[in-house]
């Protein structure tokens, strides 16, 4: 917030302030038109040229992407269950100590789970009339897991999820709406145009070592799109697979601070 102060723009990946009501949590590929917040920020702060704005937690991302491109479609989801295994480079520098990770699953990581639960809520929410808050998509409910993997980098999420409406689309139905979405982001001078997600056919796609690297890691993989059986509490199940340091992290703040550029903000 200092420089915030000072006038300098901040773009944060950093989980301070995410859900500071006066600060977009922005994931570019779901809700850029929350950068709109940042007039009323100003105002409130007493700022001319200063804002702060967040990017989402990392795991968020591969499940967010896609409940955005199915609600487009389908209505609002009222719930979802997540269970992660997250690479290690998500944990930082020097990162989790090799001989608890080598041959292991840590099935535990601290803050990581609460983080899923309350941020999608936000960046799914809609900006409100006046532009002065976030009215959260607070019928969403997810239930997340989150484990550690010996992988280096790329954290694949399995997600089931839940419908408001109960007519249910089928698996063709949302693997067609996951291929047709198409981000806000391609409306402004960004330096990643590409699709938001790539849906995979195969049965064993996607895998982090094969395709981590999509659209340079700017776009989620989502394969095993599938409906739940006929008296399943869910109605469909997907596994979605982000790049924890591109769109999860560094490329997200990026993507923001071209889109704050094209808006006029910087």
């Amino acid at each position: 917030m200092e420089f915030v102060k000072a006038e300098i723009p901040v773009l944060s990946n950093a989980k301070s302030h995410r859900m500071n009501p006066l600060v977009p949590l922005v994931l570019p590929l779901v809700n850029p038109v929350h950068l709109d917040l940042i007039p009323f920020q100003r105002e409130r702060l007493g700022l001319k040229k200063g804002f702060l704005v967040c990017n989402s937690n990392c795991a968020v991302v591969g499940v967010v992407v896609p409940l955005a491109a199915l609600q487009a479609k389908f209505g609002p989801i009222v719930e979802c269950e997540v269970f992660t295994e997250q690479a290690i480079s998500g944990a930082g520098y020097p990162g989790v100590p090799s001989m608890d990770l080598v041959d292991n699953v840590i099935p535990f990581i601290s803050g990581e789970e609460e983080k899923l639960e309350v941020e999608a809520q936000k960046i799914l929410g809609c900006l409100n009339d006046g532009a002065t808050g976030v009215d959260e998509q607070a019928e969403l409910r997810i239930g997340a897991t989150c484990t550690r993997v010996p992988v280096t980098d790329g954290h694949m999420a399995y997600v089931s999820l839940r419908f408001k409406s109960r007519s249910r689309p089928s698996a063709k139905q949302a693997k067609q709406a996951m291929i047709d979405y198409q981000p806000e982001l391609q409306n402004f001078k960004a330096s990643f145009s590409g699709s938001g997600i790539k849906v995979f056919m195969d049965e064993d796609r996607p895998q982090p070592r094969l395709d981590r690297n999509t659209c340079n890691g700017y776009t989620i993989s989502v394969g095993r799109i599938r409906e739940g059986q006929k008296d399943d509490h869910f109605d469909i199940r997907f596994a979605a697979l982000s790049h924890n340091t591109v769109i999860g992290a560094a490329g997200s703040s990026i993507l923001n601070a071209e889109v704050a550029i094209s808006k006029g903000f910087v």
